[in-house]
């Protein structure tokens, strides 16, 4: 069977069959540009994960560095704290060691002597030592304390607790022997013949 065709129809067909090589070149290249798109598409995402997965990583470092400095600082705190308290306490000590030589310099020196000395305490923690109760009573009204409201316990009474009472002088007895008092037969001094 033959079949008639115009020849516009038939120029038309050469036309395209002279174009079709060319047509399929692009479209091999558009291929080729479609697999290296997604070549390139394939490594941005895996580099991408592997920079997410490095990001993470620092992160989570960072976060660890900054609790660990959190508690570097906060021990660093309580040290601080701790060191103030034992400087402190050092100067307490030194301050007591000061009063104390203080009062025996002064109950050496003094001629008449002493058999007790008055000991301050505030809230009954130890202040100050003191020749007379007088002088410990001057010397805690000067840190504050009422100038009326002295009182006395008979000796051998039980003392309230040190946290009922703000000021408290306590006579305690000095150590040591008495020149006058008599001593034992093995310490008499010896006669020496003549």
């Amino acid at each position: 069977m033959l079949r008639i065709i115009r020849t516009t129809t038939l120029d038309t067909l050469r036309a395209d069959s002279a174009a079709l090589p060319a047509v399929r070149e692009e479209r091999d290249q558009a291929k080729q540009e479609a697999a290296l798109a997604t070549d390139s598409a394939i490594r941005a995402e895996t580099v991408a994960e592997q920079q997410l997965r490095e990001l993470a990583r620092a992160h989570v470092a960072r976060l660890q560095a900054e609790r660990e400095r959190d508690t570097a600082r906060t021990e660093l705190e309580e040290t601080r704290k701790e060191l103030d308290a034992a400087r402190a306490q050092v100067l307490l000590d030194a301050e007591d060691r000061v009063t104390l030589r203080k009062l025996l310099r002064t109950a050496r020196r003094s001629e008449t002597r002493m058999d007790r000395v008055y000991v301050l305490f505030r809230q009954g923690a130890f202040h100050s030592v003191h020749a007379t109760a007088e002088a410990a009573e001057i010397a805690a009204e000067e840190e504050g304390a009422p100038r009326s409201g002295w009182t006395s316990t008979a000796p051998g009474a039980a003392l309230p607790p040190a946290s009922e009472v703000a000021w408290r002088i306590q006579a305690l007895p000095l150590g040591g022997m008495d020149p006058q008092a008599p001593r034992p037969r093995s310490e008499e001094p010896v006669p020496t013949g003549q």
